[in-house]
């Protein structure tokens, strides 16, 4: 069932992909999300107009085995975006619409990709 909803979702990124225009262009806005720093206290980050169609890694949590993933995502962008439990957009998958998607710490995440 898990593999059935991974490749359901792998395949609705990869429509997403491939309805993008040629030429690259930002999702306007701030995607918020929290990460765990190097002393074990936990910080705030912001992508301020991420690229669509490209995967964003999270730099304080792409390392999987160095690094705890990251959580509590907000997508204040105008654009659609995909977050995925591991680096390389890789990994389960959780939508969050735009301008108001958010999930709680529970959701844990790597990296993003902005339709």
């Amino acid at each position: 069932m898990r593999l059935r909803h991974s490749l359901a979702a792998a395949a609705g990124a990869a429509a997403l992909i491939l309805t993008l225009p040629g030429s690259a262009h930002a999702a306007e806005g701030d995607f918020h999300y929290t990460y765990v720093d190097s002393t074990g206290e936990e910080q705030q980050a912001t992508l301020h107009d991420p690229h669509s169609g490209e995967c964003v890694m999270l730099p304080e949590a792409a390392q999987e085995y160095h690094q705890p993933p990251a959580h509590s995502p907000e997508n204040r962008t105008d654009s659609f975006a995909i977050v995925f439990t591991n680096a390389d957009c890789s990994g389960d998958t959780f939508t969050l619409r735009s301008h108001t998607g958010g999930a709680s710490e529970r959701l844990k995440l790597r990296s993003v990709l902005f339709s």
